[in-house]
């Protein structure tokens, strides 16, 4: 009996020493809660990349950490997880942190080419435009945008007989800061137009003035200016681009699969 005691001892010991010896590691305790040594360490590591005006010290990223836990705990006190503004902010971080774990090692095997680079660019070239707006309000009633369209319409007229007075009439008329450059945007990535807007003057002569197009900004009389050739652009901007796409598909396979699992109902069928 009294071996089996000893025994017994001797293992809660051996198991109370491991324990100790595997324990997180702590740097400081603030109401209770941990800092631990290996998250100092990395905010550390992390501060230590960036330059800025105070002297950096363990002491201050120390008290950066405990300054953010005092935050952290105030939140909880006062039930702000809670909150429908936190709470979607919260849900946001999940969600990318999700996506971020499921497809990151796919996202790592994109490969960008220069060929994809100038197949890209022939379909979606940068243009110069000029552009009259006439806007339209994003909750507009019928004779908004009538109103829109029959000033359109009435420049449009003026222009058809005499196109060197763009400029003129887009400082007149047009609701845009580029009116006091007539109308002059300069050159554009094409994801930087509306999409009808793009459409209208791609592929037409420089020069091209277009009659009125309806955008979700209102009403557009389109001036093509110049086309920027290939050996002119910026590559990585475009490698950026081509990137994004790829990424994107990737991201529209793995949510259809996740939809097709889901069991989802619209409640609501005249949304369009």
């Amino acid at each position: 009996m009294k071996k089996n005691i000893l025994f017994f001892c001797f293992i809660s010991f051996l198991s109370t020493s491991l324990v100790a010896q595997t324990k997180r590691p702590m740097v400081a305790e603030i109401n209770g809660d941990p800092i631990y040594r290996d998250i100092f360490e990395q905010e550390w590591k992390q501060q230590s990349l960036f330059v800025g005006n105070e002297k950096l010290s363990q002491k201050k990223v120390l008290y950066d950490l405990i300054d953010r836990q005092i935050g952290i705990q105030k939140a909880l006190k006062t039930q702000l997880d809670k909150n429908e503004v936190v709470l979607r902010k919260m849900q946001d971080v999940l969600f990318h942190a999700q996506v971020s774990k499921d497809l990151e090692d796919k996202f790592k095997t994109i490969k960008v080419t220069d060929a994809d680079v100038k197949d890209y660019y022939t379909n979606f070239p940068e243009y110069r435009t000029a552009h009259i707006l006439f806007r339209i309000p994003a909750e507009s009633s019928e004779t908004d945008r009538n109103l829109a369209l029959t000033q359109a319409v009435k420049v449009y007229s003026q222009l058809q007989k005499d196109p060197s007075l763009f400029s003129a009439l887009a400082n007149e008329y047009s609701q845009t800061d580029a009116a006091k450059n007539g109308g002059d945007v300069g050159f554009q990535l094409a994801d930087r137009y509306a999409p009808e807007y793009f459409k209208e003057i791609h592929g037409k002569k420089i020069g091209y003035v277009s009659s009125p197009i309806r955008t979700q900004f209102g009403y557009h009389i389109v001036k093509l200016i110049a086309k920027k050739e290939f050996n002119e652009i910026d590559k990585q901007v475009y490698q950026d681009i081509v990137y994004k796409i790829k990424r994107n598909r990737l991201l529209g396979q793995y949510f259809s699969s996740a939809r097709k699992s889901a069991t989802i109902v619209i409640l609501d069928n005249s949304l369009k």
